[in-house]
């Protein structure tokens, strides 16, 4: 992995914006390929639609593409008489002399628990808590293999909406099949690659007509994505790690299509930290296997990517800070404030935009 150190230059304030609250969308636009999409490119805004993407890339442009699949990873269980809402975050590496597949999580009431208790889910589901973490987070393990767990996880779990999307009555059918994109193949993500939501297989069909390569990698996208920065100075906050994958086929043809000139472009921030995390100062991508914690802030010199389709982000997020790094502060500060003004819908649910690289 090729690591970065942010500048400890930068102060939380720096990336603060208002943001009204009925920006934030409760559900998605259908269809998915008709959600507004902004063009920004230097100092240039554009109202387009997703549907537009074709004519916004060029012939030989390489979109790369997350095809993690989101698990239902909400689970309602109790431990003895007491209700516990577990949000499962990402499986962990077997450790010796523990059992079964363990995974990190989040618990609601997580400080009433204790190393040994026993939260069941369904007369045949339940899971030990092994470890309490620090920042409220707990080791599990479930006494049943990954591909037996995520069968029960289907039967018994709830779509890991984000904590914007309110939904009093729990999640919806309909949450299953949208809050995924159409071509997720891998299950192990407690959260979508959302700016991947928009695509419709029209959509690709068209991009595939117009000579568009695509390339699929894999980063399993965990619920510490959602964690908000604590720390003043943008320098010490400590970046949560996801599991990603690069494999050497893959590698090579993103690699050969940079030393052709044409253009990277990643779908989504995952796609866009996996891509950086794998390629060298060279420009060289290489095959990727394991946990990245990569954090872009400005200042950060991109080494693969040339440009990506992203949603809209919360303040003071990570995400906003790598869009702000990729198409230069000011241009998005202003692109969301225009935003804002013309009405778009934010977050995973809402509209996207398509941000070339500052040069």
């Amino acid at each position: 992995m090729f690591s970065h150190s942010p500048s400890n230059d930068w102060l939380l304030a720096d990336f603060d914006f208002d943001l009204p609250e009925e920006r934030i969308a409760a559900f998605p636009v259908e269809p998915r390929d008709h959600a507004r999409l902004l063009h920004v490119v230097g100092g240039t805004i554009a109202d387009r639609h997703v549907y537009d993407l074709p004519d916004l890339l060029r012939e030989g442009d390489v979109l790369v593409m997350n095809d993690t699949k989101v698990v239902p990873a909400r689970l309602f269980g109790q431990r003895g008489a007491v209700k516990v809402e577990v949000l499962l975050n990402k499986t962990e590496t077997n450790q010796k002399g523990l059992s079964g597949t363990l995974w990190t999580a989040l618990a609601r009431p997580g400080k009433r628990l204790r190393v040994g208790d026993t939260i069941q889910f369904a007369p045949d589901f339940s899971c030990e808590v092994l470890e309490k973490r620090e920042g409220g987070e707990i080791l599990i393990g479930f006494n049943v293999p990954q591909t037996e767990l995520f069968a029960l996880l289907h039967e018994h779990g709830h779509v890991p909406l984000p904590p914007y999307i309110k939904r009093p009555e729990g999640d919806t059918p309909e949450d299953r099949t949208r809050y995924q994109t159409v071509y997720a193949q891998k299950e192990g993500a407690v959260a979508a690659p959302t700016a991947g939501l928009h695509f419709t297989p029209e959509l690709l069909a068209k991009l595939d007509a117009k000579n568009i390569a695509r390339e699929i990698v894999t980063l399993h996208v965990g619920a510490g994505t959602f964690l908000p920065v604590k720390t003043e100075r943008v320098g010490d906050h400590i970046m949560h790690a996801e599991w990603g994958e690069i494999d050497a086929a893959t590698a090579a043809r993103l690699t050969a299509a940079k030393k052709e000139g044409r253009r990277i472009i990643a779908v989504g921030t995952t796609s866009l930290r996996l891509l950086e995390s794998a390629t060298d100062e060279d420009g060289c991508v290489h095959p990727f296997s394991g946990e990245t914690d990569i954090f872009i802030t400005p200042g950060y010199r991109f080494r693969a990517v040339d440009a990506m389709m992203t949603n809209f982000h919360l303040p003071k997020s990570t995400l906003f800070m790598l869009v702000c790094a990729l198409a230069g502060m000011d241009n998005m500060k202003a692109a969301y404030a225009h935003a804002i003004e013309k009405e778009y819908r934010f977050y995973s649910y809402g509209d996207s935009s398509f941000l070339e690289r500052k040069t």
